[in-house]
């Protein structure tokens, strides 16, 4: 069966990657495995409690996996388990997807000195946090989505865009008809 993984952790974003998980399980035919610091329960911003399926250590064997999904959001420059994961995914061309401020990861996994990238977030937020800057600014661009080569980023308001990014990627969907259906969005 084909597998993504999808990191997940305290107070994530999840309602920025509901739609998509959803349209790869039952449109597309993954096995979405969810992945965190530990097995712990952990509380989503919705509220909803989540368990992972693995702790990322015993992710050793990323060919299993065809792309990484990471929800946004609080910045936690302590949070860096998933970084390693990263670095391999983009390094074996696999598919990786961040939206809102998840690429805080991206950046401290070093990848966005070679990567355009956008986010919900700012330097002025960063400073407002008193967090560290993970982001490599010059390679920011204010869009939506931006797809780069294996990587495709988005802002957190572009959550439908971001779903039909990834799910394009992955050729989910077998015509634009089926995306509109499953989306309401048209290819463009």
């Amino acid at each position: 069966m084909k597998k993504i993984l999808c990191y997940i952790y305290e107070q994530m974003a999840d309602f920025e990657i509901t739609l998509l998980l959803h349209r790869l399980r039952n449109t597309g035919g993954y096995n979405i495995v969810s992945v965190s610091e530990s097995c712990q329960p952990l509380t989503a911003q919705s509220g909803l409690h989540y368990h992972a399926d693995k702790p990322i250590n015993e992710i050793t064997d990323i060919t299993e996996y065809e792309a990484l999904l990471i929800p946004g959001g609080p910045i936690n420059n302590e949070q860096n388990s998933i970084c390693p994961i990263i670095r391999e995914m983009l390094s074996a061309e696999k598919l990786v997807g961040a939206i809102c401020f998840a690429p805080q990861f991206l950046g401290r996994a070093g990848v966005l000195e070679h990567y355009k990238f956008t986010t919900s977030c700012s330097k002025d937020k960063l400073l407002q946090l008193g967090e560290a800057d993970p982001f490599n600014w010059s390679n920011y661009v204010m869009q939506r989505v931006v797809s780069d080569r294996n990587l495709i980023t988005a802002q957190g308001y572009a959550f439908v865009d971001f779903a039909s990014a990834v799910c394009n990627r992955l050729n989910v969907f077998a015509n634009a008809e089926q995306e509109y259906q499953q989306l309401g969005r048209i290819k463009e």
